[in-house]
């Protein structure tokens, strides 16, 4: 027979509980616990039990709790989680002896109740995946036409009432998607107007084009890189802003209490949201244009030997007023796109701050696959229409 006694005191006072550890040779292994156990004693409670009651062991496992004093629910949670980790390993086990309160808090904690086994991991094969992903998909598109649909409501209702549109925000979010980021836009356009002009530079000085870099680089920048760089960056900012924003008034129920208030979500948050990036998006396309030109100007003067008055002159015969117009639209359908797309993924967040984490990154994805569907079939529009 083994037979151990360990007690243990607590906050300098004389309380303590015992455990013993009792094998009468009758196949049980039995374990009397006596004293108060509280929560505080866990560690040491845990150590002993794991120590002696492996799933290991040979025969089965009584807990005896008679002599317990009093317990707290931190320290019954403990036992029951030895018992079912004892049951899980094919140890049989069982509670005895519990009265009164003790009796009270085991039934509380599902002592006697068999622990859940854990679901089988079921491997999900390659066509199951793909499956999953296109129903998803195909969800997400038919809650995007819902959202475009209320939004189109509510805009109407906007133009019926001008005074329930909340106006006085558009301002305030103008300055923060587009003054705020005319510095970074600047830089980054300007940086791939130096890049392109190099670039093209290599391959031009072989055959004496020099010229031609104001060329490739006006036009490159107007039509396309212009618009499409400063999407990029407007929907990794302000778009992931937006979604967050939503996200968080959606997930903390302040989105329910707008309406509460009589306040639609969608004339007093998304609207203001979408109008400024409409009109922020064509003057930053303008001001990425003058920053990607004035970079191949840089190389242009330094590296290609040309004058600045030289460059100037044949990106003015290159480019035409078309040319710049093209990025403005496109630009304007982009803000609305980065607009619409982000704030309905933060009104869809659901789950708390996860929730909200997924639904930016959504925003910000599907945001940027819009834009470069959009580029492409302006693209193609302008080429069959040989604009």
């Amino acid at each position: 027979m083994q037979d151990r006694r360990n007690e243990v005191s607590r906050d300098g006072s004389d309380r303590a509980f015992s455990v013993e550890f009792l094998d009468p040779g009758a196949g049980v292994v039995e374990v009397r616990l006596g004293g108060k156990l509280a929560f505080a004693d866990a560690a040491s409670l845990w150590t002993d039990l794991c120590t002696h009651l492996t799933p290991a062991i040979s025969g089965d496992v009584r807990f005896d709790l008679s002599a317990i004093e009093s317990i707290d629910g931190g320290a019954m949670a403990l036992l029951v989680q030895v018992k079912w980790n004892l049951q899980t390993a094919g140890v049989r086990c069982e509670f005895v002896g519990g009265a009164g309160t003790v009796q009270t808090i085991l039934d509380l904690y599902e002592g006697e109740a068999a622990p859940t086994p854990r679901p089988p991991h079921v491997p999900v094969g390659v066509f199951a995946m793909i499956g999953n992903q296109a129903a998803a998909g195909l969800r997400e598109i038919q809650l995007g036409l819902a959202f475009i649909g209320s939004m189109v409501l509510a805009f109407a209702g906007v133009l019926r009432r001008p005074h329930s549109g909340n106006w006085h925000s558009v301002a305030p979010i103008m300055n923060r998607t587009g003054a705020d980021a005319v510095p970074i836009v600047l830089l980054i356009n300007f940086l791939v107007g130096f890049a392109m002009a190099f670039q093209a530079a290599v391959q031009l000085k072989q055959f004496g084009a020099n010229i031609y870099v104001a060329d490739l680089v006006g036009l490159s920048i107007t039509r396309e890189l212009g618009p499409l760089m400063t999407a990029i960056i407007v929907c990794g900012r302000s778009g992931a802003a937006f979604a967050a924003e939503l996200g968080t008034m959606k997930v903390s129920e302040e989105i329910d209490a707008l309406r509460t208030l009589g306040f639609g979500p969608l004339r007093f948050l998304v609207f203001p949201r979408m109008l400024a990036l409409i009109f922020v998006m064509p003057v930053l396309t303008l001001l990425a244009d003058l920053a990607g030109v004035t970079g191949g100007v840089l190389v242009g003067t330094i590296n290609l030997d040309l004058t600045l008055t030289g460059y100037i002159q044949q990106t003015q015969r290159a480019v035409a007023a078309w040319d710049v117009f093209q990025g403005v639209v496109k630009s304007g359908v982009f803000g609305f796109a980065i607009a619409l797309i982000s704030c309905h993924q933060g009104l869809s967040a659901a789950g708390g701050a996860e929730g909200v984490g997924h639904r930016t990154t959504a925003a910000v994805v599907t945001s940027l696959l819009t834009i470069i569907i959009i580029d492409a079939g302006f693209t193609l529009l302008f080429f069959e229409l040989h604009l």
